[in-house]
């Protein structure tokens, strides 16, 4: 799935899976008319804890090869003049220490979480031992270096404060001032693309807000000056401004601030309570929903729904430590910040208390179903996508891919402190004998990460068990995998059964039917 070219344009470098687990494992070099089956393996990860990648540097003088994992990293290169040759190691791997590595103007640029938790960019020329890093950009408690682009001219630093990434751009010569690229909007995403140019003033990246359609842009970083390359097209005669995105701070009840992004259609939107309102949310691995625009979306604003985005611990939405205080034996934070949004967003009058509605898929799917178990009055209903919620079984099953290398996310049920933890959250093995909302669950046939028989045996569960009349609907589709159905529009039909499912409840609700 990944591979890089050496400068001499004939020799390749790729990358090849574990048949068993789908980790990818190999690096293999081949040169173009040789017979595949003699390519030469250039670097095997033993570590099944690990994944490994190749990749080429900017500027195209370093060939690259990183492999990763939830807690550290290890980065090697060779010369892209030199093919042939042996990778060196940049730094070795260490538990705890996590760093990612691109090179120009003859040296590399380290991002790095030694002594720093919310990462801090260094620099070294190759073959310089840690001790002698340089720092470009220091530590700071409140905000996160997501990532960084390097241009022959410029330094691109993409960060996170209070929950919103920033692109800072600095010449050379001045890496400590520079200047933001100015954005409007209360919530948006924005990210980095297609840099695939070292030797230019322009930055390419792409905006979206969840009013406004995703758009590309080149930005000249020397004029400051913006042009429009691509604007996603919303059929219908769509109106941004006939739309509202609010940023919220929510209070959790042990003092947290919880960020939340809303998206309504101001005139069908009133904060007296009446509006029905669908809250999403994931909450691991570090992950940060974005806000971000879907057409498809607009179907349920234009009926009135609320849509909420609750950016909760586990993700690195304020930082790393955000994400820290949401895993291990933190985890249940994730759960309750959810619950405190929910209930916050009732109380204040942006939904109606008995029409709001959950969705979340993946860990997102076992955070609705810890959820649904900790307060299964508090939504009328849950959409569930590819839910993982036998989180005992699979975490002893260290067979299967994605468990050992997410020991350090939610802990080894080997040991008994986090065997305790995980079964106390676990939605499968804290289903009851009690009500719970109506409930939609999806599953693929395919899926290698949460395999179907999980959210089958969840749903067997609550049927037998569960004390209610409300819906319980299992959809397995036989020809997908993890991401759901392929194809342009396929997405679309899912999308809708969704929101015809949470549209039918709101309608139920609100007649009294």
């Amino acid at each position: 799935g990944n591979g890089a070219w050496a400068n001499d344009n004939r020799t390749v470098f790729y990358t090849k899976q574990d048949p068993e687990t789908l980790r990818w494992r190999w690096i293999y070099r081949h040169t173009l008319g040789t017979d595949p089956a003699e390519d030469v393996l250039v670097y095997e990860e033993p570590d099944d804890t690990f994944y490994t990648f190749v990749t080429r540097s900017k500027d195209g003088e370093y060939l690259i090869i990183g492999s990763t994992q939830t807690l550290s990293a290890e980065w090697r290169f060779l010369h892209a003049d030199n093919p042939t040759g042996e990778f060196e190691v940049f730094a070795p791997r260490e538990r705890g220490h996590e760093y990612d590595i691109e090179h120009g103007n003859g040296q590399f640029y380290v991002r790095s979480n030694r002594n720093a938790p919310n990462f801090k960019l260094m620099k070294a020329r190759p073959g310089t031992p840690e001790s002698q890093w340089e720092e470009v950009i220091p530590h700071r408690d409140d905000v996160l270096l997501v990532g960084f682009e390097v241009f022959r001219d410029h330094l691109v630093a993409t960060e996170r404060r209070e929950g919103l990434n920033r692109l800072r751009v600095m010449p050379w010569k001045d890496t400590q001032g520079g200047h933001e690229v100015a954005f409007d909007d209360p919530a948006y995403s924005v990210f980095t693309t297609s840099n695939v140019r070292y030797d230019t003033s322009v930055l390419r990246y792409v905006y979206q807000s969840p009013n406004r359609p995703s758009t590309t842009y080149d930005y000249d970083m020397a004029t400051r000056n913006r042009t429009t390359l691509k604007k996603d097209e919303v059929v219908g005669g769509y109106n941004p401004e006939e739309y509202r995105t609010e940023r919220l701070m929510v209070d959790a009840r042990d003092g947290a601030r919880v960020p939340v992004t809303l998206v309504y259609r101001i005139d069908r939107f009133a904060q007296d309570g009446t509006n029905p309102l669908l809250l999403y949310g994931y909450g691991s691995y570090g992950s940060s929903i974005s806000p971000g625009f879907s057409s498809s979306r607009l179907s349920l604003l234009d009926r009135g729904f609320v849509y909420a985005i609750a950016h909760i611990r586990g993700s690195q939405t304020l930082g790393r430590a955000w994400y820290e205080d949401g895993k291990l034996l933190r985890k249940k934070n994730t759960f309750t910040d959810f619950i405190d949004v929910a209930d916050y967003l009732a109380e204040a009058g942006y939904g109606d208390p008995s029409r709001l509605y959950a969705q979340g898929g993946s860990a997102g799917g076992l955070l609705v179903g810890a959820v649904m178990n900790m307060r299964p009055e508090r939504f009328d209903g849950i959409i569930a996508h590819v839910p993982w919620v036998d989180v005992i079984t699979t975490m002893l099953d260290d067979s299967i891919p994605l468990t050992t290398n997410e020991y350090d996310e939610w802990g080894n049920p080997n040991d008994k402190e986090y065997y305790d933890y995980m079964l106390s959250y676990s939605p499968y093995d804290q289903v009851t004998a009690t009500d719970y909302p109506n409930l939609l669950v999806t599953t693929g046939l395919n899926d290698s990460q949460v395999q179907y028989w999980e959210p089958a045996k969840w749903v067997a569960k609550l049927r037998k068990v569960k004390t209610d009349n409300n819906l319980l609907l299992l959809h397995t589709n036989m020809g997908a995998g993890h991401g759901g159905a392929s194809g342009r529009y396929e997405r679309y039909r899912e999308t809708a059964r969704d929101y015809a499912f949470v549209i039918h409840l709101a309608e139920r609700r609100r007649t009294g039917s």
